[in-house]
């Protein structure tokens, strides 16, 4: 009775194999398949990496001898294999130093405006608009500038972006708006200062508000009347009123 039971329980096995066994098969080489896969997607991922890391260090190495042609090398080949890697964009950063260092700041323009536009974090892209505003400044296109950077949403460049902002605004002649500028940048400075408080009081105490006032009446021949000069000369002016009255008052008996 137990050998029945014992072959009716195989002759049961061997039939639920057959029926199944092929999905057993395929499912356990679908998970080979995936575990290796996976692997090989991680080592990959390990490559890349390594490779843009190497390319990274090969353009630091360069900027810390100052050799900008040994860094246009391994950059170009960053951006243009690893260009979504952090490693690409912190190479931007670097070449377009190195490239306003060597008085190519159009080529640095260029650097900065591509990690602007490839970006991977946010915080790097608000960095590449501040630098390139800045070199948009050093070329004189401060309306240029200003549109980089006018629009100064809450982050950890806020106070940077108003005191550039301000620098636009003076080269542009609007004194009373970069003042405003300055003023903004003091308020929006965080705990962590990201500017120098000291120097952009130095700025707004330089604005060039009298001064240019006092020059423009220079180049036109006009000695500059100060608040004492000016109540005096009134003032004697008072003093001539009552004195022409009587005359005017005889002229009009004499004609009588």
């Amino acid at each position: 009775m137990e050998d029945e039971t014992e072959k009716e329980q195989l002759d049961a096995m061997r039939d639920w194999w057959k029926e199944n066994g092929n999905y057993v098969i395929g499912g356990v080489l679908a998970g080979v398949i995936m575990i290796f896969g996976w692997n090989r997607w991680q080592t990959g991922i390990v490559d890349t990496e390594v490779a843009a890391s190497t390319l990274y260090e090969d353009v630091l190495y360069a900027a810390d001898l100052g050799l900008l042609d040994n860094a246009i090398r391994p950059a170009e080949e960053l951006i243009e294999n690893h260009n979504s890697s952090p490693y690409a964009a912190q190479a931007r950063l670097a070449m377009a130093r190195m490239y306003m260092d060597s008085s190519r700041d159009q080529d640095a323009a260029d650097m900065l405006q591509g990690l602007i536009d490839s970006a991977p974090e946010k915080q790097v892209a608000l960095l590449g608009r501040l630098r390139l505003a800045k070199v948009l400044l050093y070329q004189g296109k401060a309306e240029e500038a200003l549109g980089l950077v006018s629009d100064r949403s809450e982050s950890g460049f806020t106070a940077r972006y108003s005191d550039l902002m301000g620098d636009a605004y003076v080269s542009l002649g609007q004194f009373d708006k970069a003042e405003a500028a300055y003023i903004a940048a003091l308020n929006d400075n965080s705990a962590a200062p990201t500017v120098d408080t000291n120097f952009v009081q130095l700025k707004i105490n330089d604005l060039p508000v009298a001064s240019e006032i006092a020059s423009a009446a220079e180049e036109a021949g006009i000695a500059p009347v100060s608040e004492s000069d000016g109540a005096a000369e009134q003032s004697e002016q008072d003093e001539e009123k009552p004195a022409s009255e009587p005359a005017e008052t005889e002229s009009s008996a004499e004609a009588q």
